[in-house]
């Protein structure tokens, strides 16, 4: 029975509360505590007993990992390196009846990884009262019985050891008996009663007794119980097993049922003086819960799970009396064996999540502890990771292992892994668990954008709106979050000497490129934009693309007649032979466009004419030539407003007039004054004087490089000129190129001049063009398809030498009026 006693308990604790810090090897700590201390009495100072700094135990993750219970029992404080008490801690309960108590811990620090034993030996209390095995104990003795015969008597069991267990006995005072204390084997005490009187059962049929066991603690306790004795009649001999101690050995998870082991004893005695039964004496109370006995047949029999993890050994006292109480004892041990029964388990200590896609091959990701309750070959452990994953485990200290990177990370190609670990023990047949463990890799900017086209083709008609959208340029980039935001931003450059930023701007966020202003096709044709995207990392990474932006022509441009000048510039006259037979080259329009392609092609026609029926125009070459032969009926002056205009949608055009005069020599022209020309004639001399100067000299150095240029070929020895003549720079407006060979010039014309010595007789001979398209006066200009290519082609030139013709016309003209 226990008795109570806290006060006493408590002044017990305060004599007996020692601490003792006992290094056992390099590195560990031993301490040595009585039992039941109150939670949060401090044990001792772990940082200071083992030399550590208790600053660093927080950043080096310190902690106790206690072998086998699962209550905790201590705990340690991070920031003063104190042991203190954290649970009840009750001896009996811990180790029973062993003599020696200990706990054990790991003390786990990290960053470098290092392991300290400490062991917490706890010291008996005496807070567990002597009990008897039985509220009453019954002995029949015969009467008559000789005095000092001994009849022993059950064992009180006190929880407590040493010198707090059972150390006396008292028996109350009777006139029959006296007490007597002996010693067993194993050093426990029990009594004998010791017949002092003989006893007569006429006068007494029962003694009642009662019987006190004391311990040896301080305070001391006891425990009572009632001894029933009956006077029978002579039973002399007690019952004799046939071993003094029974040790057997069994394995744990042994089915319910199981029959440990049986106990034999023999009495000589007949009758139910013979008659041998068997029952516990001395048993612990976990014992009982396991294990009970026949009482009949001595067998020994489980009645509970037996686990070797919880106890490894169990030693029960068994009781053989006899029908008239006398009674013997015998000792069991049983040993029980390990079973493989129980699967490692996997602990995860630390896990550095997520770790950089950066971190180089070998950086320790996280620390595992493995450990099994089982023993021996059963508890050994090997641990393995699957192999398609970049990590490994490497075997550190007692059952711990640190999880490495085995190779570089990108965590563009896997973002998150799924470790699977698995701990396999060497038991027979072995046991396994595993444990996944999942690890995000973070992202580090290692990806620049990615445009998602080598280069970009953009087109932009002219004339074009501000703001509108030109083309949208996406790049790619395959990192995350602000790794992966990317902008966008043009490279400063030039078009023609002007900032590119003063054509195009960029949308940062979307990459939709839009034009700051209009552009003008005839200023240039196309320019290029480079493009760099770049992401919001630290530090960011860009890249380049080229933007090609081309303009398309729009028809703004009307035709711009070069040949005759416009009205108002110069007043211009073409003297045409009477001879001239039907479809003589009479004079040439020439005319370009500052625009390009369909925008640049002309067509020509006669919109009004002294005569219609006289002269045609080439719908597309601007040839002006007769219809007819001349006669003598027709007018001498002819005038001829000639309509240009171009292919666009809507068309542009322009108008000039030609002035024309039938006459076969200079002396037939009437006086200048006589001739009613539509225009204001009153400076006209002036103007023709410096036209003739200047044309007479051009025409000379024509002439001598025709002549140099025929000598060296050796062709057309008759003539003075025979050859194509481009069109002088003078002629084109400021601003036109050619484009893409459609422009709106026709190759040269060959005409042949005849000159004689005298300048009043010299001809001149109209010759056929490369290009005889002839539109008369009152048709409409239409283009057939065999005339298509002639726009390609023939709009591109003029004929210069349609000029030079009427230079000479002109020269010959003044030559007349001057003699």
């Amino acid at each position: 029975m226990r008795s109570g006693g806290l006060p006493i308990f408590a002044s017990m604790l305060s004599l007996l509360f020692f601490i003792l810090a006992l290094p056992t090897s390099l590195g560990d700590v031993s301490y040595s505590i009585p039992e039941e201390m109150k939670r949060g009495s401090v044990i001792g100072n772990i940082a200071t007993d083992l030399g550590l700094d208790a600053k660093l135990f927080s950043s080096r993750k310190a902690r106790l990992h206690f072998e086998g219970k699962n209550k905790r029992y201590c705990e340690m404080n991070l920031n003063s390196g104190d042991l203190v008490v954290a649970d009840r801690i009750d001896r009996e309960e811990l180790c029973g009846e062993k003599i020696l108590c200990v706990l054990k811990y790991d003390l786990v620090l990290e960053n470098p990884l290092e392991l300290h034993r400490v062991s917490l030996q706890i010291q008996d209390v005496n807070d567990n009262s002597p009990i008897f095995q039985n509220d009453e104990i019954k002995i029949e003795i015969q009467e008559l019985t000789d005095k000092g015969a001994r009849f022993p008597l059950d064992e009180a069991h006190d929880a407590d050891i040493g010198q707090n267990a059972v150390q006396s006995y008292t028996l109350e005072n009777n006139d029959h008996f006296v007490l007597a204390v002996q010693t067993n084997t194993d050093g426990g005490k029990y009594g004998e009663l010791i017949l002092e009187k003989e006893l007569d059962r006429e006068e007494q049929q029962e003694v009642t007794l009662l019987l006190t066991a004391i311990d040896g603690g301080t305070p001391q306790r006891s425990g009572t119980v009632v001894i029933h004795v009956t006077v029978l009649d002579a039973n002399d001999n007690i019952p004799v097993f046939s071993q003094d101690v029974y040790k057997v050995s069994l394995p744990e998870n042994s089915p319910l049922g199981a029959v440990v082991v049986t106990v034999s004893a023999t009495d000589a005695d007949e009758g139910a003086n013979g008659e041998v039964t068997y029952a516990f004496s001395r048993v612990a109370e976990k014992a009982k819960k396991i294990f009970k006995t026949d009482h009949k047949t001595g067998e020994v029999i489980v009645t509970g799970p037996i686990d070797f993890e919880e106890e490894s050994t169990y030693e029960l006292r068994i009781d053989g009396k006899d029908g008239a109480g006398l009674a013997s004892q015998t000792k069991v041990i049983i040993e029980i064996t390990d079973v493989n029964d129980n699967a490692p388990v996997i602990f995860l200590q630390t896990l550095n999540n997520p770790i950089p896609e950066s971190a180089l091959p070998g950086t320790e990701v996280g620390i595992i502890n493995v450990q099994d309750k089982d023993s021996g070959v059963n508890r050994q452990v090997r641990c393995s990771i699957q192999q398609n994953v970049p990590f490994k485990l490497i075997p550190s200290i007692k059952n711990y292992y640190s999880l490495v990177t085995t190779a570089e990370l990108d965590r563009e190609l896997v973002s998150e892994y799924n470790i699977t670990i698995t701990a396999t023990d060497e038991g027979s047949p072995p046991l396994s668990s595993s444990k996944t463990v999942q690890l995000s890799v973070s992202d580090v900017n290692d990806n620049p954008p990615v445009f998602d086209e080598q280069s970009y083709r953009a087109s932009v008609a002219e004339n074009n709106k501000p703001g509108s959208s030109v083309i949208t340029v996406k790049a790619i980039d395959l990192d995350w979050r602000q790794n992966g935001t990317v902008f966008y931003s043009l490279l400063p450059s030039e078009v023609s000497g002007v900032p590119v930023s003063s054509f195009l701007s960029i949308n940062g966020d979307t990459g939709v490129i839009h034009a700051v202003r209009s552009v003008d096709y005839e200023q240039f044709r196309s320019f290029k934009v480079h493009v760099v995207a770049r992401d919001n990392g630290s530090p960011p990474l860009s890249s380049n693309v080229t933007v090609s932006v081309s303009i398309t022509d729009e028809n703004d441009n009307s035709p711009q007649i070069l040949y005759p000048a416009p009205a108002g510039n110069s007043f211009m006259t073409e003297m045409v032979p009477k001879a001239a037979h039907a479809g003589s080259l009479v004079s040439k329009v020439i005319a370009v466009d500052a625009d390009s392609g369909q925008n640049a092609w002309l067509s020509y026609q006669i919109v009004k004419s002294t005569d219609p029926g006289l002269f045609t125009i080439g719908l597309h070459s601007g040839e002006i030539r007769t219809q007819r032969d001349i006669s003598e009926s027709d007018t001498m002056k002819q005038n001829l407003v000639i309509s240009v205009k171009d292919n666009g949608q809507p068309p542009l055009s322009a108008t000039c007039t030609v002035y024309l005069l039938l006459s076969d020599n200079l002396a037939e022209v009437p006086e200048l004054k006589d001739m009613s020309f539509e225009e204001n004639n009153s400076k006209l001399t002036s103007y023709l004087i410096i036209a003739l100067v200047s044309v007479s000299t051009f025409f000379l150095t024509f002439i001598i490089l025709t002549v140099a240029v025929t000598f060296c070929r050796r062709k057309k020895p008759r003539l003075l000129f025979d050859s194509a003549v481009a069109i002088p720079s003078a002629y084109f407006p400021p601003n036109y190129a050619e484009v893409e060979g459609a422009g709106t010039l026709r190759s040269s014309y060959n005409y042949d001049t005849y000159l004689t010595t005298g300048s009043r007789t010299s001809d001149f001979r109209f010759a056929r063009s490369y290009n005889d398209g002839t539109l008369p006066a009152d048709q409409t200009p239409k283009m057939s398809p065999t005339e298509s290519s002639d726009q390609d082609v023939g709009n591109k030139s003029g004929s210069i030498n349609s000029t030079l013709v009427n230079s000479f016309i002109f020269c010959q003209f003044f030559q007349k009026r001057n003699v």
